[in-house]
């Protein structure tokens, strides 16, 4: 490093790649008034130099060749903002090992490759910052490895996903169903063409293992993380969540528990039906929110945009700052060693369980379904029956809306399969986790 200047070079210049210039520039003052550096864009790595874009900057800084940036000599931070899990990985691994701090917003390649580049970073004794990587935005990832190093961290979860929060929004709140929620969220840019990663929860899912490790300390990877989403979720769901004071919400859940051989993880991706008294079921549209519970420092929440250029680009330059900092003095945040953990199995996991069925409407059919739920000792907290006469229903079709108290995943699934060979069962429909207070 030359002096107060800190030279920058990014690799990738989309969105998120666009707000940061932007934001340098309009910051720099700023920054070097309260550290006494300056930043610099020296080098931007794209795949398409002729392509325009939002920001200006001199053609000399725009190269095609990102490893010729991670690799510059003069470089002394790295940047990137590409995404994708290959060539980053091998760019941030030639970065490092070339003695340069590196700052990523790269969630797939973390949760891919986290525990490779982190070794990495501490062999080289550089900073690897990634507060862009999870919830956008909202510094998290800094408390979560710095303030909170020292606590009992029992469970992690969140709405880390703001195109599934936006979409359950407008399906809630707008009566909308799933497909017209969907499109309106793809027409306001919130969810891509292809909308699967978010969706079905992969999105959540590689964020969840990346908090994982830090708040265990353990080897987690997105491979770690059971995932479903929330495409099957129905009209009918929404209205009984209303009915009954719920919110339905995609939760990513990361949770530490005592095993008989040592500890214990799950990570996990689902929708959940959450008591309209808990916080993060008053988190609406594409806002992201993630909730901590200490051992000892009880309840947090943190709250805020999850994604977009600005909110990304921000937390970005935050680590930028943290990163050239640390470099002018020698140090660099340490994440220690992580360690394996055991995962639990899914089967033994607990949980309360919101259950739609379609049956016949008949005298004894009740008796039946609860007798299927006795003979596999899950308990019946709540039920409702409601016939049907729709367009698209059955005759003398009814449908039966259950919550069951907590029971092992393995027990649910076994009375569910009990349950769709019965005769009078017609089909299973929702099976969503619920909530509970005792989850607060």
């Amino acid at each position: 490093m030359d002096g107060s200047v800190v030279r920058v070079g990014v690799l990738g210049c989309g969105t998120v790649g666009a707000s940061l210039v932007a934001l340098v520039d309009r910051q720099n003052a700023t920054i070097h008034a309260r550290t006494g550096l300056s930043l610099e864009i020296s080098r931007i790595a794209v795949r398409d130099v002729s392509r325009s874009r939002p920001i200006s900057v001199e053609s000399a800084v725009v190269t095609s060749d990102a490893m010729a940036v991670a690799t510059d000599p003069s470089i002394d931070v790295i940047v990137e903002v590409m995404g994708g899990i290959s060539p980053a990985r091998e760019l941030l691994l030639a970065a490092l090992g070339a003695g340069k701090p590196v700052i990523t917003a790269n969630k797939a390649l973390l949760a891919a490759h986290g525990s490779e580049l982190f070794a990495a970073a501490e062999a080289a004794g550089v900073d690897l910052l990634f507060e862009a990587a999870v919830a956008g935005g909202i510094p998290f990832i800094r408390p979560l490895r710095e303030s909170l190093l020292a606590e009992p961290v029992l469970r992690v979860m969140g709405i880390m996903n703001g195109t599934t929060n936006y979409i359950l929004t407008r399906m809630s709140e707008a009566g909308a169903d799933y497909s017209d929620a969907l499109a309106e969220a793809q027409s306001l840019g919130y969810a891509e063409a292809d909308p699967t990663a978010d969706v079905e929860g992969h999105d959540a899912a590689a964020k969840i293992a990346i908090v994982a490790s830090i708040a265990f300390g353990a080897e987690v990877t997105g491979a770690d993380v059971e995932c479903e989403g929330i495409s099957k979720i129905t009209s009918d769901d929404i209205a009984f969540a209303k009915r009954h004071d719920f919110a339905i919400k995609l939760l990513a859940i990361a949770e530490r528990f005592s095993g008989p051989n040592g500890d214990e993880l799950s990570a996990r991706v689902h929708p959940c039906l959450v008591p309209n008294a808990h916080p993060l079921a008053a988190v609406r549209d594409s806002f992201n929110a993630v909730f901590v519970q200490g051992e000892a420092v009880g309840d947090l929440m943190f709250y805020g945009r999850g994604a977009g250029g600005d909110p990304t680009a921000s937390a970005v330059l935050g680590d930028l700052v943290d990163a050239a900092v640390n470099l002018q003095s020698g140090a660099h945040a340490s994440l220690g060693a992580f360690v394996p953990m055991a995962i639990r199995p899914s089967g033994q996991l607990e949980a309360a369980w919101y259950l739609s069925l379609r049956v016949d409407d008949r005298s004894g059919v009740l008796a039946a379904i609860a007798g299927v739920f006795g003979e596999h000792g899950v308990s019946i907290d709540s039920m409702e029956q409601h016939s049907l006469s729709g367009p698209d229903d059955a005759a003398n079709e009814a449908r039966i809306d259950l919550i069951i108290h907590p029971a092992s995943q393995s027990d649910v699934r076994s009375t569910l399969d009990a349950l769709g060979v019965l005769d009078s069962v017609r089909s299973i429909g929702s099976t969503i986790r619920v909530l509970i207070e005792a989850d607060r």
